[in-house]
């Protein structure tokens, strides 16, 4: 049942579109893999073979610390509506801080914050659709603010203290190479 394309085509594109969650997964060369739901918000196609999605400070930094040792992600979507469909996306992805280059530039594609943590650019090399056909039915009932109002409630320089604290290493104590107060 499961179908391969080296591509996103227009359809694989739209499908994405109508989606509330996307999940990424990642893993070093050892210790634990990283599964991670995302809001569709902080993703953009930029082409056929190429997604971004930008990381919001959160609890944990794993898909960095992961892609600092091995540059490999995937990124799935699942249909809980009325389609049963599962999309994965297989690439090779480097991580971006405020630092870097073509951060701003791309961080320019999405809403304004001073709480974008990292952008990962995607280059995808796979992509797989399959049935979906055991995946429940949910409603999507809206969008959550709360890490919106966490962040907004630390202000800029809370957040840069927060990854000083809690965001430079990986649960399995790998460095995520994230910018420090005095270097972001």
């Amino acid at each position: 049942m499961a179908k391969q394309f080296d591509t996103l085509s227009d359809a694989h594109q739209a499908f994405i579109g109508d989606q509330q969650i996307f999940f990424c997964a990642t893993a070093a060369d050892e210790g634990r893999v990283n599964v991670s739901p995302k809001d569709m918000a902080s993703l953009r196609i930029l082409g056929p073979n190429r997604i971004i999605w930008r990381n919001l400070t959160g609890s944990g930094n794993e898909t960095a610390a992961h892609l600092a040792r091995i540059n490999r992600m995937t990124l799935m979507w699942c249909s809980f509506t009325t389609r049963p469909l599962i999309l994965r996306i297989y690439g090779k992805a480097r991580t971006l801080h405020a630092k870097d280059a073509d951060f701003a530039a791309l961080n320019a594609t999405f809403p304004e914050t001073f709480a974008a943590r990292q952008i990962y650019d995607l280059t995808l090399d796979m992509v797989q659709t399959s049935c979906g056909y055991n995946v429940p039915f949910f409603e999507h009932q809206g969008p959550r603010d709360t890490l919106e109002k966490w962040a907004e409630n630390k202000g800029p320089d809370g957040i840069k203290t927060y990854w000083k604290e809690r965001n430079q290493h990986s649960i399995d104590g790998l460095p995520t190479n994230l910018p420090g107060p005095d270097d972001a």
